[in-house]
């Protein structure tokens, strides 16, 4: 982990503050490249101050740079409230994002007159849009992970298995090269739960027909995101129509999409394709949405997102999709990285229609 992050935050620490209050555990990782269960940091223009207790004290010496940060052994809210008094601190911005009603509460009456507390706003989650190169290779890495997970799974799957076994055995193999987590729960449907965008694995057999797959891994604290759909079995000529129809869609985005394409636009481009060819409110979500130290980030690619244009650091998701309610469901998905004024698709899992 570099300190650029840490660094492009102090530059912007709001002319109202003086200090900012970091309490999400990942905005924290963020920071400081380092997973802190208990405690915060706070960000001067010039300095930053962990503040940690005894169980991890040992682990923040060896893993932060003493030069960029300041730790103290200790989480007391009085104690943070007297360093940073003495730090000449008198308006400090919050994470008014994340922090509970309650949290705030217990804030306000420890910091008291001491320090006024002001809403952070959306300062964290802008920075986070753009991602630097370094946090680039890590959510690459972790799509490498998980493509290399869809070939595997490939020669695991048999019509003797149960959905959960496969999304078991997708969550261990790549945990097993390296994954520290998923990024969220793995779906793995089959049959006609397929028409469920986000339906859950359950203990019962592979149903014949589609089974769609969409799953992701944690590396180094960053997110991948992927979505394939295969066949068990044979597929009639609707469910062959609609597979293409979908991978038609995000051909189309693929091809199209690019630095400062606006994300709207791309929406578009993919629901065009899929209305005209008969499945007009059959695709309900938006075309993609951005990936990072998050599995739902901004930049979203959604008929809401008109002006929003796609820069060098952006990267999100291009997953269409056709639901027919009580038949199958179709997605395809894969993640797109903008960087050097050039769009690069990093995942590298086959679409063509794989029937098992």
């Amino acid at each position: 982990m570099t300190l650029e992050n840490l660094k492009r935050l102090q530059q912007s620490v709001p002319e109202g503050a003086d200090a900012l209050f970091i309490t999400s555990g990942v905005h924290q990782y963020y920071l400081t490249g380092f997973h802190i269960e208990d405690g915060y940091v706070v960000v001067m223009r010039d300095r930053a101050l962990v503040f940690v207790d005894f169980r991890y004290i040992e682990a923040a010496r060896a893993a932060l740079d003493a030069d960029a940060f300041c730790i103290h052994m200790n989480t007391s809210l009085a104690f943070v409230c007297e360093t940073l008094t003495a730090e000449s601190v008198k308006t400090m911005a919050f994470e008014d994002r994340v922090v509970t009603v309650s949290a705030l509460k217990t804030y306000k009456d420890v910091f008291a007159d001491k320090i006024t507390l002001v809403p952070m706003e959306g300062l964290l989650d802008s920075q986070r849009m753009k991602k630097t190169d370094y946090e680039i290779e890590m959510i690459k890495k972790a799509q490498q992970i998980t493509d290399a997970a869809f070939a595997h799974i490939l020669d695991f799957i048999t019509p003797q298995r149960t959905e959960t076994e496969v999304a078991l055995e997708l969550e261990f193999f790549m945990r097993k090269l390296g994954a520290t987590s998923t990024s969220f729960p793995t779906i793995c449907i089959s049959g006609a739960a397929t028409s469920l965008p986000h339906g859950e694995p359950q203990d019962r057999l592979l149903q014949p027909g589609f089974l769609t797959m969409d799953y992701g891994c944690v590396y180094h604290g960053y997110c991948s995101d992927m979505t394939r759909t295969v066949a068990i079995g044979a597929v009639t000529d609707e469910m062959k129509r609609v597979y293409d129809t979908v991978l038609a869609a995000q051909t189309a985005v693929l091809e199209a999409i690019d630095w400062h394409s606006d994300c709207a636009a791309m929406d578009k481009i993919a629901r065009d394709i899929i209305d005209n060819a008969g499945y007009r409110g059959a695709f309900g979500h938006g075309l993609g949405h951005g990936v990072g130290l998050f599995i739902h980030e901004r930049p979203s690619l959604n008929f809401r997102s008109g002006g929003i244009l796609l820069e060098d650091g952006h990267v999100v998701t291009v997953e269409p999709g056709i639901y027919l309610e009580g038949k199958f469901g179709v997605r395809i998905e894969d993640m797109v990285v903008i960087r050097n004024h050039r769009a690069e698709d990093i995942t590298n899992s086959p679409k063509n229609l794989i029937i098992l």
